[in-house]
């Protein structure tokens, strides 16, 4: 979409709820979002039908084109994407600086203009670099877009993935790894995505980590380990204590539901894991 479409769509009708529908009854302390591509089976103007009558008004991953769908039913767009090259091809890696550059120096204004806050990016794969090399590599790069992302109150946002089972080589795999590259970044434009599922893989102590590190983390997503599924008791999390470390540490953001359900009935499941969130 370009930037005059997102203008003409109005930034005020993308703005942030403060509270979601709740027809479920949700206490909605914990700002709950979806990642689509979990059930991107389902066309997103009926799937964002859906999130209303689960009582959420947020979604995760997806870019400008369909943005229009979500303002549609006002739907918030908790975190975007498409600027990136993927998982594998990031900040760590020179090569990639100037297409990374030119694409989030595109996107940016659009989120903006849109009424949207986050904006994912990666850190790429080592490819044989050590971490100091890969940290300075993300540097060099992210400087180069974190005036524009401060001009525009925009948040790029690393995600924190394990690459031990799942991104086999990624070079943001651990929190510290994050937390040191946003303190050098030295901008509040520069967070990070903590995934749960994915550093209970690499590292554990998640709650821990949360603690000591939320200011430097500005997104969560879920996920059951081992195998990424429901955040149930087949899995070796308790999620309502994570929620409430969370809730703890004076978190205002969102919190996307990420996991892979196993059975059939993926709405039903999500229902599910919505309401163990819920605390």
């Amino acid at each position: 979409m370009t930037s005059a479409g997102i203008s003409a769509l109005g930034a005020s009708a993308f703005s942030a709820p403060d509270k979601a529908p709740r027809p479920l009854g949700l206490r909605n302390n914990i700002h709950q979002s979806v990642c689509y591509w979990v059930y991107h089976d389902i066309p997103l103007d009926q799937f964002c039908g859906t999130l209303q009558q689960l009582g959420l008004s947020a979604i995760d991953l997806i870019g400008p084109k369909d943005w229009p769908v979500l303002q549609q039913h006002g739907i918030y767009c908790a975190m975007c994407n498409g600027a990136e090259l993927g998982l594998y091809d990031g900040f760590s890696h020179p090569e990639f600086h100037d297409a990374l550059i030119k694409n989030y120096t595109e996107w940016i204004p659009l989120v903006a203009k849109a009424g949207y806050k986050n904006l994912i990016c990666f850190s790429g794969a080592r490819r044989g670099m050590d971490d100091e090399t890969g940290m300075k590599n993300c540097i060099t790069g992210l400087q180069k877009l974190l005036p524009l992302a401060e001009k525009h109150g925009v948040v790029l946002v690393m995600e924190l993935l394990n690459s031990k089972i799942d991104h086999k080589d990624y070079m943001c795999d651990h929190t510290a790894w994050g937390v040191e590259l946003c303190k050098r970044a030295g901008s509040e434009n520069l967070k990070l995505l903590y995934d749960i599922y994915h550093m209970q893989i690499d590292e554990g102590d998640i709650i821990r980590n949360i603690r000591e590190s939320h200011q430097y983390i500005a997104h969560y997503h879920t996920g059951g380990v081992p195998g990424r599924h429901e955040i149930d008791d087949t899995q070796e999390l308790y999620y309502p204590a994570i929620m409430k470390a969370i809730l703890d540490t004076g978190f205002t953001g969102h919190v996307a539901q990420e996991f892979v359900p196993s059975v059939p009935d993926k709405i039903a499941s999500l229902k599910k894991c919505i309401e163990i969130c819920d605390v």
